[in-house]
C-alpha cells in the first residue's frame, strides 16, 4: 500500500504532564506495572486508548483467566492473583461460592473487572488518562532514553514527560517508534489468528452439562462442531469449543473460532478482522442454537469492541526466551517470574494444525529480567506478549497471568531505578527480585521472602 505525502509545518507542541513512570496500555501487564510502580513511590501515568482497562479480558470480552498453577500450586502471585481475587469477591454470592478456590479458568465478568482494575489503580496512587493513544517519541539526542511521549486525544496533541516509559502495548508499539529491533510471526511472517469472544445470555448450563455427559463429554461436542462444518452451518477451522466460561448457570463467556491473516499492528486488518469477527459470531450463535442443548434460546449480549490478538511484535531484549528453556524448565540469576502455562500456538488458516506443549505438573520456567529490556534503549520496559522470545514462547508467555507477573516486576524495577536516576540495566536484579518476594511475587520453591531477608534482619 503506497501513500503521497504531505509536509506538515511545524508546530511547537505543549507540554500536558510531567510524571516518573508513563505506562502505556492497560491490559494485565500495564495494570500491575502501574500499580507496582506508583505504589513503590514513583509518579505513575497510565495511558490507555479505551475509555477503561482490561485488555484481552474487557476490550476483547476474552472469557476466563488461564491457570495461574503449575496444576499443583499457584506460581502466579502477587498483584495478578490480588486483582483476580478482588474480582470474584465483588461477584455475586453463587460466583464466589463456585469459584471462590479455582485459581485456574476462572470465569470473567467484565463489568465487574473494569471497576476493579479503576479502584485498584486508583488507591494506589495511579494517574489514568483513556482515550488516548502514543503518536510518537521524543528520544535524547544519542537515542538511548525516551525523554517524552507524543499523545493524541480529544484534547489535542501534548507531550508527556518521564523519565521512565513502561511498554506495555502488548504490540511492542513504543518500542518500534523507539527503533527497537522486533520480530513479528513465524518464517514466513505467518501469524496466530485472532478471535471474536462474545457472552451469551438465556443458556441452561445444566441442560449442557446434561448433554455432555450422556454423551460422551466433549468428544461428542467435537463431533457436533465437525458435523456443523460438513453441512455448512460453520466455516473449516477450530474444531474446539472448550473456550466456555460460564459466569452463572445462564451466562457464558465464548471462546470459539478463528478470524485469519490479520496483523494486530494494522488498522486496516483490525477493521475488517472486527467485521468478519462479528459475522463469524452471528454463524456460531446459530450453531449453538441449532446444534448444542441448552443453547436453543441463547442470546449475543455483548461482543468484543476488538478482535482478540494472540500476536503481533516480539521485541529483541537481551536475552531472547527460548523453546529450550521453556522444556527444560530451565531457571536463570535474574529470574522475576516464572511460567507454566503450556504452549499453544493456534493454527495460521483453516487447514492448519494448533500445536499444545506442556510441562509436567508441578514444573516451571524462570522469566529472566533480561527479557524485559528492549535493546538500544536505557529507560525502558517491555512486559506482556511483545517480551523478548522466540515465537514458540510467546505462546506461552502471552497470557493474561503471565503479563501480570511480568508487569509487576517492570514497575518495581521503574520504581527502584528512580530512586537512584538508575538505567533499567543498572537496576540491582537481586535486590528486584528480594522486593517482589516481599511484595507476594513467587520465584520458585527454593525463593520465598523469608529466606530473601537479610540475616539481620
Amino acid at each position: 500500500m503506497s501513500f503521497d505525502r504531505v509536509t506538515l509545518p511545524a508546530e511547537s507542541i505543549p507540554v500536558s504532564r510531567n510524571v516518573d513512570v508513563v505506562v502505556v496500555g492497560g491490559g494485565a501487564s500495564g495494570i500491575a506495572a502501574a500499580i507496582s510502580a506508583a505504589a513503590n513511590g514513583a509518579d505513575t501515568l497510565l495511558i490507555e486508548q479505551r475509555g477503561f482497562l482490561g485488555g484481552m479480558g474487557t476490550v476483547s470480552l476474552v472469557p476466563a483467566f488461564c491457570p495461574f498453577t503449575d496444576k499443583e500450586k499457584p506460581i502466579i502471585r502477587g498483584i495478578g492473583l490480588e486483582l483476580m481475587d478482588r474480582m470474584k469477591q465483588a461477584c455475586n454470592a453463587d460466583y464466589r461460592k463456585e469459584y471462590e478456590h479455582t485459581l485456574d479458568w476462572v470465569p470473567i465478568d467484565p463489568e465487574i473487572l473494569k471497576r476493579v482494575y479503576d479502584d485498584a489503580a486508583l488507591e494506589n496512587g495511579v494517574s489514568l488518562l483513556f482515550h488516548t493513544f502514543v503518536y510518537d517519541v521524543v528520544l535524547s539526542q544519542d537515542k538511548r532514553n525516551i525523554e517524552g511521549i507524543v499523545i493524541v486525544n480529544k484534547s489535542g496533541r501534548s507531550i508527556v514527560r518521564c523519565k521512565y516509559v513502561i511498554d506495555a502495548t502488548g504490540d511492542a508499539d513504543i518500542s518500534a517508534l523507539a527503533g527497537v529491533p522486533f520480530q513479528k510471526g513465524g518464517e514466513q511472517g505467518e501469524l496466530q489468528p485472532g478471535t471474536m469472544c462474545y457472552l451469551l445470555a438465556n443458556v441452561d448450563r445444566r441442560q449442557f452439562h446434561a448433554f455432555l455427559k450422556e454423551t460422551g463429554d466433549t468428544e461428542q461436542l467435537h463431533a457436533t462442531v465437525e458435523r456443523a462444518i460438513a453441512d455448512g452451518a460453520l466455516p473449516e477451522g477450530r474444531k474446539s469449543i472448550s473456550g466456555l466460561a460460564w459466569v452463572n448457570d445462564y451466562l457464558v463467556g465464548v471462546n470459539f473460532g478463528h478470524v485469519f491473516g490479520v496483523d494486530g499492528t494494522k488498522a486496516e486488518d483490525l477493521t475488517r478482522g472486527s467485521i468478519e469477527g462479528r459475522r463469524l459470531a452471528e454463524r456460531q450463535v446459530r450453531f449453538f442454537r441449532d446444534f448444542v442443548p441448552g443453547f436453543e434460546q441463547a442470546h449475543m449480549v455483548a461482543s468484543g469492541e476488538q478482535l482478540g490478538i494472540r500476536e503481533t511484535r516480539r521485541i529483541q531484549g537481551d536475552y531472547v526466551l527460548t523453546a529450550e528453556d521453556f522444556m527444560e524448565a530451565r531457571s536463570f540469576e535474574d529470574d522475576i517470574a516464572r511460567n507454566a502455562y503450556y504452549i499453544d500456538i493456534h493454527l495460521a488458516n483453516s487447514k492448519g494444525n494448533m500445536t499444545f506443549t506442556h510441562l509436567p505438573p508441578g514444573k516451571s520456567h524462570g522469566v529472566p529480567y533480561r527479557v524485559l529490556l528492549p535493546i538500544g534503549i536505557d529507560n525502558m520496559w517491555v512486559p506482556g506478549r511483545a517480551a523478548s522470545s522466540d515465537r514458540a514462547v510467546q505462546g506461552s508467555l502471552r497470557v493474561m497471568p503471565n503479563c501480570f507477573a511480568m508487569g509487576q516486576a517492570s514497575g518495581a524495577a521503574a520504581a527502584m531505578a528512580l530512586k537512584t536516576l538508575a538505567t533499567s540495566r543498572g537496576v540491582s536484579v537481586s535486590r528486584l527480585r528480594e522486593l517482589l518476594l516481599e511484595q507476594g511475587a513467587w520465584l520458585g520453591e527454593a525463593h520465598s521472602y523469608e529466606a530473601a531477608k537479610p540475616s539481620n534482619a
